[in-house]
């Protein structure tokens, strides 16, 4: 299972021109799920992102506090190029990403575990999305549970 997680003043997801998820700050997610991820991958990354400490300190330059304890939300977005692979040729291999029906599984339940931690919008699984965001800092971090 892969995150690109960035920090965000706000950021949102529209399908066809109408908004389906918006949040302030927080941190917006783009999950993608492996061909040999389950249930543990997923609990270990809710609680890796839900507790990294990516906010600063306003006493200080040091990021100090969580997306819990900021009062902060989170935008969860399927993305399964994350997994891709474009060390050969030029067209990207998926073979790593998970199959369709369990992947959605996966992602269900980490948005499921996540929004027990903090407030969670989605985009819609499969979908065509447009998501606009206002990164802060700007702060991206890429996290892979470590097989």
């Amino acid at each position: 299972m892969k995150a690109v997680i960035q920090r965000v003043g706000r950021a949102s997801v529209a399908i066809d021109g109408h908004d389906v998820g918006k949040i302030e700050k927080g941190l917006l997610i783009y999950l993608g799920v492996g061909a040999d991820d389950g249930p543990d991958q997923v609990a270990w990354l809710v609680d890796k992102i839900a507790n990294l400490r990516m906010f600063d300190d306003p006493a200080g330059p040091k990021t100090t506090f969580s997306v819990k304890d900021v009062g902060g939300a989170a935008l969860v977005i399927s993305q399964f190029t994350l997994l891709a692979d474009a060390r050969k040729g030029r067209r990207p291999s998926f073979s790593q990403a998970s199959a369709p029906q369990k992947a959605r599984e996966l992602y269900a339940a980490f948005v499921d575990a996540l929004g027990r931690e903090v407030p969670v919008q989605t985009g819609t699984f499969g979908a065509d999305m447009q998501v606009t965001s206002v990164n802060d800092g700007p702060f991206t971090l890429v996290l892979e549970h470590p097989h």
